[in-house]
Formats: C-alpha cells, sequence, structure tokens
C-alpha cells in the first residue's frame, strides 16, 4: 500500500482533511471467520499495520467448525469447497496439499444435495419397508426436470405466475403433484408413495438452502446462485485448516478472542464529545489505543478525529478510521437496531429484513459395527402419511419429523461407522433445546421404525450443531426469501456513509460475509471473496488519495 502520510492546506474536502496528520489508518474487523480474516490478511498484505480483529467466540473459522472425534475430523459446519475452477478456497487447498488424502468418495461432479457419495441412497418408508430403486430413479427423474425449471425464471427472464405465489416450493409441489398423477402407468399406491417422496425431496432441498421450507425461497430469484464450474471436495483434516491459513503470518495480537461487540458509534461529529468523553474515561487503560499511539497522548488522539469508536461488551471503546462488520445475517436480524449508532440507513434495514437465513443442523451418530449394508450410502425417511400435506410444519413435540435423512460418513476407515443427520428450520431450534440422550434416543427410534430393525443399538456417542440459537451466528446461511432478490444482498454490501453523503468521511462502515455476495451467497468461498472485496476499497482509496495528493500541482 502506498504511504498515508498525505498533508494538504485544503479544509473544505473532509475526505483530504481527515487526513492531515501523520499516522496510519486504524481498522477494526469484526468477525474471523473467512470473510473477516480474508480481509484482514488482504490488509495486511497491501501494507496496512493497524489492523484489529475483534472475535466473539473463543476460536477462528466462523461458520467452519471442524472438530476432532476420536481420529477423525467431523465437520459441524460447512463441509465442501463447491467447484474448482477459480475457487479461490479450492485453490488455497490444493496448493497447501489439503486434497492429497482425498478420496474418489469425497470428490463428486454432481450438484451436492447434503452429501453425495458413491453407493445406494436407501429411501425407506415410515413402516420400515424400502422403496424400489426403480421407482426411486422414476421419480428423481420427474424432481430433477422441475428442478431445472425453477433455475429458468432468473436465468431466462421467465415471468412467475400467480399460484406459485412466487415460492420454489409450491411451484416445486404443485408442479410434480401433477405429473405424477397424471402418470397412466402408476397405480394409486405407487402415486401415494411418489408424492410422499416430494415431500422427503423437499426437506431435503431446504436443509441444503437452509431455509425453514422451500415455500420461504424466491422462484423469481432462485437460479440467480451461481456454480462454480468443477468438482466438489471434502478436506479431509477439516475445513479449519483453511481458517489457518487465512491466519497465518498475522501479527499475534491481531485477533482478538472472546470480543464480542455491542455498538458501533459511526460519522462522529462535533455533537458526539459526550461519547468521546466516555471514551477517554474507559479508555486508559485500553491495550489496542495506547499499542498503537503510544506517542500520542489521549488528547491528541481526539483532536484527531476518529469517525468511528467501536463498544465492546467488555466496555472498552476501541477507536477506528473504517470498520469492516462480518457479522452473519442472522446476528445483523437480531441486533441491528442496538448495534448501530446512528442506526442503519432504512433501505439497509430493509435488505436484512427481507433475505432469509435459517438452521441447518447436523446429528452425527457413532456406532460401534454399521447396522446397514455395504452399498448403502444414506437412509431417506419417508412419511407416507405426508404425501398430501402442503407445507410441513410440526408443533416442537414432533420436530423429529423434519430429520430428512441420515448419510454414512465414508470412508470408514477414517471416520469409522458414523451417521449423519439433517434437520433445518425451527424444528432444528426444538433440537438444539433437547439434551443429547434425548435427540440420541430419538434418532433411534427413527431409525428402528424406518429400516424396519428394532435392534439397532444405541450409539456410542453423538455430535451435533446448534447454529440458530448460538448468538454469534443466528443461523447457519442466508438464502432469496420470497419477497426479496439478489439486489438486497447488493444493498447489504455497500458501505456507509453513502457516496453522496460529501460532508462525512467515507467508508467508515464496511459489509462482507456471505450475506453480501450476490452470485456466491450462502457459500465459503462467497464469504472470503466478500472480505478480499472490502479490504480493496480501502486499498484503493487510500492509493487514490496518495496519487492525488503527489499530483496536486505546485500553487
Amino acid at each position: 500500500m502506498q504511504s498515508c502520510e498525505i498533508s494538504t492546506d485544503s479544509t473544505d474536502d473532509p475526505l483530504r482533511s481527515r487526513f492531515r496528520f501523520h499516522r496510519q489508518p486504524r481498522i477494526v474487523v469484526i468477525g474471523a471467520g473467512f470473510a473477516g480474516l480474508a480481509a484482514a490478511k488482504a490488509l495486511l498484505k497491501n501494507g496496512f499495520t493497524d489492523v484489529i480483529v475483534l472475535e466473539a467466540t473463543g476460536h477462528i473459522g466462523g461458520r467452519v467448525h471442524s472438530v476432532q472425534h476420536g481420529k477423525a475430523i467431523l465437520e459441524l459446519g460447512a463441509n465442501f469447497i463447491h467447484g474448482d475452477q477459480g475457487n479461490p478456497v479450492y485453490h488455497l487447498a490444493e496448493e497447501n496439499g489439503l486434497l492429497e488424502n482425498t478420496t474418489d468418495g469425497e470428490r463428486c461432479m454432481e450438484r451436492i444435495s447434503l452429501f453425495s457419495k458413491n453407493g445406494v441412497s436407501h429411501y425407506q418408508t415410515c413402516d420400515g419397508k424400502r422403496i424400489p430403486k426403480d421407482l426411486v430413479e422414476e421419480f428423481s427423474d420427474v424432481y430433477n426436470e422441475v428442478y431445472e425449471l425453477t433455475q429458468e425464471f432468473f436465468q431466462n427472464g421467465k415471468p412467475v405466475c400467480a399460484e406459485s405465489q412466487n415460492s420454489v416450493g409450491v411451484f416445486t409441489r404443485s408442479l410434480v403433484r401433477k405429473r405424477i398423477m397424471l402418470d397412466p402407468d402408476d397405480s394409486d399406491s405407487v402415486k401415494k408413495i411418489k408424492l410422499s417422496m416430494l415431500q422427503q425431496y423437499l426437506k431435503v432441498e431446504s436443509c441444503e438452502s437452509s431455509s425453514p421450507s422451500m415455500d420461504d425461497v424466491s422462484l423469481s430469484e432462485f437460479g440467480e446462485w451461481t456454480k462454480i464450474p468443477g468438482a466438489h471436495y471434502v478436506i479431509p483434516d477439516g475445513f479449519m485448516k483453511i481458517s489457518e491459513l487465512l491466519a497465518q503470518g498475522m501479527p499475534s495480537n491481531t485477533i482478538n478472542f472472546n470480543k464480542p461487540v455491542r455498538r458501533i458509534h459511526w460519522n462522529y461529529s462535533a455533537q458526539h464529545q459526550e461519547v468521546i468523553a466516555k471514551s477517554h474515561d474507559t479508555n486508559q487503560n485500553n491495550n489496542h489505543n495506547e499499542t498503537n499511539h503510544r506517542s500520542q497522548p489521549q488528547e491528541d488522539r481526539l483532536i484527531l478525529g476518529h469517525p468511528i469508536y467501536v463498544e465492546c461488551e467488555d466496555q472498552e471503546w476501541i477507536a477506528a478510521d473504517h470498520v469492516i462488520v462480518t457479522a452473519s445475517l442472522g446476528v445483523l436480524k437480531k441486533n441491528h437496531e442496538t448495534m448501530f449508532s446512528p442506526s442503519l440507513p432504512e433501505d439497509k434495514v430493509l435488505a436484512i429484513e427481507k433475505l432469509g437465513i435459517s438452521t441447518t443442523d447436523k446429528i452425527f451418530l457413532e456406532f460401534a459395527e454399521p447396522f446397514w449394508s455395504p452399498e448403502c450410502n444414506s437412509i431417506q425417511f419417508v412419511w407416507e402419511d405426508e404425501a398430501q400435506m402442503e407445507e410441513l410444519v410440526y408443533p416442537e413435540e414432533l420436530w423429529y419429523k423434519k430429520i430428512c435423512c441420515f448419510d454414512v460418513v465414508y470412508p470408514p476407515e477414517r471416520y469409522g461407522y458414523v451417521l449423519c443427520g439433517w434437520i433445518c428450520g425451527p424444528e432444528a431450534l426444538y433440537m438444539e433445546r433437547c439434551d443429547d440422550e434425548t435427540v440420541a434416543e430419538t434418532c433411534i427410534d427413527l431409525l428402528r421404525r424406518f429400516t424396519g430393525n428394532p435392534d439397532i443399538p444405541k450409539p456410542r456417542r453423538i455430535l451435533r450443531s446448534s447454529w440458530g440459537s448460538n448468538p454469534y451466528f443466528g443461523g447457519s446461511y442466508s438464502f432469496t426469501r420470497v419477497g426479496s432478490n439478489g439486489g438486497d444482498f447488493e444493498r447489504l454490501s455497500m458501505p456507509l456513509p453513502y457516496a453522496n453523503s460529501t460532508k462525512a468521511p467515507p467508508l467508515q462502515i464496511l459489509f462482507a460475509g456471505e450475506a453480501t455476495d450476490r452470485k456466491y451467497y450462502s457459500t465459503t468461498h462467497g464469504a472470503l471473496l466478500s472480505g478480499q472485496r472490502e479490504a480493496t476499497r480501502l486499498t484503493e482509496m487510500y492509493q487514490d488519495l496518495h496519487r492525488a495528493e503527489t499530483t496536486k500541482p505546485n500553487m
């Protein structure tokens, strides 16, 4: 980065007048997930030296959380590298040898639907019978044809009819049902099974979208999410290795753990002297300020006029010139009113409210021996009594009906005999409130019922995620809810104050994270790219300022 020691006699231009002093700009990054780490790494690489990362939890990674379970690593969060052609996460993994032990079964060219792997999915009915493979394939062909049609509304500008309610779930359920019912070759009993499978497929789809139901997902926007070409990969040593690579080389005092933020006071002016006075009182022992501005007394730092003060939960106040917020959409939905002072602009608040985020949780069960056959790669739960139901919403005591399947985690040589169950929406939150023993017993009851095997033993161990109830995440990842569109991701990503606000220092609050990437929302590469995007904004601004000053003619 070019030098930030800019001097000018102009006091009319706020962009220039704030840089008449000689110091590095202080940049505070909130969150040490992929977005925050990528932003901090890029800033440090480009010459910024006063970069602070505030992480609310005790570890880096955000919604990437790899857990040692016996000899293996299990992923409570992100599981796959989605695509390898131009994907920065893939290139980091490949260049650092993280994919050397990835097996063929952990590398897939097809559309990922939770886990996708070699072997055969066993679709089991609630009375313990397996649905014949050819019947499953017949239904799958119909469903996949309709899935392709859901992509056309955005990609081809196809108008959405009122009957669909602009909902992927409503559209898919209606069209697939019509095709099933019009098939003259199927008996009523076969049609019922296929209609029940439709409900199960939509549960799987909602887990993948991290939506309460596919009825909540916008049909007109569904096709905008952009797939990176190439294979999908599992990282055997854990997705956390990518987080560690992003943090590698950062000065030891850059990342501050267990440092949740209460409020961001931005756009400071003379009217905020009472807050500045408070920061004077509470920052006498502020290590961040003392470390980075030891040569400047407190009074001089206030005269310099930092436009932002970050108020932490531990009552420390940290002065900043720029803050990059990488908080999840779930956190913004819950806290935006109290998190920003002054409040966020109305259009940004509307974007936060319109976009969707829900919870997709995993339930890992470890067994001493497999009770499933060697070719079985998953056990899919098909409830025949749900064939004619519309949107599937369950009372709290029936939360388990939202578990769509259990996948076999493989290879067993690495993981042992482990199943991974999937649940999403409010039912996932119900599950999170139960204790381990209750969840384990409930899952075993389901497996016994659907496989028709009453002798399935209790699992040796259980491990599960809890993204929804975690106050620092409030869900798994974002989706385009009915009523939202891709423009809402862009509005969420716009820095504050807006460019037309000429009296305020620019780029005070920047936003990153998967929910700020229009093309790649819900992905780790979307999060990483968004952090790099915001770092680039700051790098370019300071380079532009330097060029403007060094090329200004002498008067």
